[in-house]
This record gives structure tokens, C-alpha cells and sequence, in this order.
């Protein structure tokens, strides 16, 4: 039997922080580490543990669905819309200060806004998909497929369109996998954003109207 029919989806829980975060971090670690690393503090995953185990906002347990196969989370994602943007920034300003204190949070939220200048929020009706990873033992199987169909359902159900997600123009193996969802690029996004811990790369929007 394949792997993605053996996995079961299901609301993310604060106890998952120690398999979620890492899989969280594979969707996009130029970005994660861009913003959220500070060099001789912590790296980029320190923080989301932080994040994700208070459960607000876009990094927050309650904002994510996981994927489990043998009891072990596998694969983790999101998806929301439009509407959550001030409550998402309120929460990640909190957190941010929380745990970087006022030293280092105006540098990670200058960053952060940055790199909203390349992945941008979503914006209208709207679904947005984002923080897609699947355990790297385990892609190829078909559970990355089954975590965007379990995603689209929560979408279909409140009514949103399109689906949106993005992803980074050096990641083709991903693309692929969105376009064989039904995903088609509608735009790019240049970055020149980069320092000691590497260079975010440019990001496709993808679009999916049914």
C-alpha cells in the first residue's frame, strides 16, 4: 500500500514542536534562516520551536495540520487567508520580542518585512498555502499530493479562491509537484536578499482556480 494512503491528517498539536519544526523549516530554510538566525544566538528553527509551541499566528501549532503514519508526523502544513494578516503580525511581533528581546527583534522584523517583499502575504479570496514538508525518507510517495488535497478540501469548504502558494525558483522537484496538482505559475518575484547565512532565492507565485 502507498505511504500517502496510510497517512492520516489531522489538527497539529503543541506537543508535535519537536517533529513539526524541523519540517516546517525544510518549506523554506534560505528564508527561515534570512529573517529568524542571529549569528552566535540561535538558528532559525530555535525560534519557530518558540513560535509554534504558543500556538498564534502563522508559525503557531493552531495554524497547522499534520500528517501521521505509524504515529510519527510526517508531513505538516497550512493554509489560510487574507483576513488573518493583522492578527498574524501581531502575534509574530510578540513572539519575536519574546524571544529575541529588543536587542535583536527590530533586525528580524526588518528582515521579515524584506522578505515579505518576495513571498507576499496573501491577498483577496485567496487560500494560501504555505510551510509545506514532508519527512525526506518519505517524498516521491505521494504524501506531498495528499497533504495539498487535504488542504484544498479546508479551502473548498470555506468558500476561498484561488489556492495560492509559493516557491523558490531553485526548488524545480517542488514546482513540479504543484503543477502535477493543478498549480500554474502566474508570476516571479526577483531577491537580492542575502547575508552570512545565505541568499534567499527568487520565488514563483502558484495559482490553482478549481
Amino acid at each position: 500500500m502507498a505511504a500517502s494512503a496510510q497517512v492520516r491528517f489531522r489538527p497539529a498539536a503543541a506537543g508535535d514542536v519537536g517533529m513539526a519544526v524541523p519540517l516546517i523549516h525544510s518549506s523554506g530554510p534560505a528564508a527561515f534562516e534570512y529573517v529568524f538566525a542571529v549569528p552566535g544566538r540561535n538558528d532559525a528553527q530555535a525560534f519557530l520551536r518558540h513560535a509554534y509551541a504558543d500556538g498564534a499566528g502563522e508559525f503557531g501549532w493552531r495554524n497547522h495540520v499534520v500528517g501521521e503514519l505509524d504515529g510519527r508526523v510526517v508531513a505538516v502544513g497550512a493554509g489560510y487567508g487574507a483576513a488573518t494578516h493583522w492578527a498574524f503580525t501581531l502575534a509574530a511581533a510578540r513572539q519575536i520580542l519574546g524571544f529575541f528581546g529588543w536587542r535583536h527583534a527590530p533586525g528580524v522584523i526588518a528582515r521579515g518585512l524584506r522578505v515579505e517583499g518576495v513571498i507576499a502575504p496573501p491577498s483577496g479570496g485567496m487560500h494560501y498555502l504555505a510551510h509545506l514538508g514532508v519527512d525526506p525518507a518519505l517524498r516521491g510517495r505521494g504524501i506531498g499530493q495528499a497533504l495539498i488535497d487535504h488542504l484544498a478540501a479546508q479551502a473548498a469548504a470555506l468558500g476561498r479562491v484561488p489556492l495560492a502558494l509559493d516557491v523558490a525558483a531553485t526548488n524545480p522537484r517542488a514546482q513540479a509537484l504543484y503543477e502535477r496538482c493543478g498549480f500554474a505559475v502566474t508570476g516571479e518575484r526577483p531577491s537580492r536578499l542575502a547575508d552570512a547565512r545565505g541568499h534567499v532565492p527568487a520565488h514563483r507565485r502558484m495559482e490553482r482556480w478549481s
